[in-house]
């Protein structure tokens, strides 16, 4: 008689584990059964312990916070008059839905690399590359550098550990990329517009040089293939110098 096999599926943490919960029960996102979703998240981490698997400590916070937000829908609502009570759920929600769209980005950018891997660019030999410096960087290798920037990130970074929510906007980051170029004169590495550690923020940085991009704002080149990729104010560009504002 054959052993049957039982494959625990792997998360990479209490955010994704929740999202994977929501769309494998159909729960809407908006109106969460607290209850229900508490009790399967409990189920997975007993799972987890028959297996003698290590359940990290977000696995364990995120279960303390889910059963808070049970014990407070518990609870006999206030009658206001004028301002509603607000919802125990709402910030979790928000939450979720926040992942759940850049785990979308981060999906669409890890599929366009995979695409990308599968091409083998040649060097022209007729004319040394140096003296042909590319004129328009693609998108899938901006995508690409970006990519090289998010794993050196990952390789040097602190483990991060999620106690408040993340609010960042593109105009703000916009901003903060015209700040550097300024400092430096209006060039700097690829590399050196990426200063942060949080992978949210990463992404809004790469979105923001993006949308600069796209407003004629700034332009990325390279001397040559495969050579460092520089980011350089756009020349003749007249800027708001409330852009440049510490303030």
């Amino acid at each position: 008689m054959e052993n049957y096999k039982i494959k625990l599926d792997v998360f990479e943490g209490p955010m994704d584990l929740l999202l994977h919960l929501i769309d494998k029960h159909k729960i809407d996102i908006y109106d969460i059964p607290i209850a229900i979703l508490t009790k399967q998240y409990l189920r997975y981490l007993d799972e987890m312990k028959s297996f003698n698997i290590e359940i990290s400590s977000e696995f364990l916070v995120m279960a303390a916070t889910l059963l808070q937000i049970k014990s407070k829908m518990l609870l006999p609502r206030q009658n206001l008059e004028e301002d509603e009570e607000e919802d125990p759920r709402s910030e979790l929600v928000n939450r979720i839905i926040e992942y759940r769209r850049f785990k979308e980005v981060s999906e669409v950018l890890s599929n366009m690399i995979e695409v990308n891997e599968q091409f083998c660019a040649r060097v022209p030999t007729a004319i040394p590359t140096e003296y042909l410096p590319p004129q328009n960087i693609p998108l899938d290798v901006l995508i690409a550098a970006f990519n090289t920037v998010l794993q050196i990130k990952e390789d040097i970074a602190i483990p991060e550990v999620i106690v408040t929510k993340e609010e960042f906007n593109i105009e703000d980051k916009m901003q903060e990329v015209l700040n550097i170029l300024k400092k430096f004169g209006g060039e700097i590495l690829f590399l050196e517009a990426f200063y942060e550690t949080s992978k949210v923020e990463l992404i809004f940085t790469f979105l923001a040089i993006l949308e600069l991009i796209r407003n004629n704002k700034i332009y990325v080149n390279q001397k040559h293939n495969f050579s460092e990729i520089f980011i350089f104010l756009k020349e003749g560009n007249a800027l708001d110098e409330r852009l440049f504002s510490d303030t």
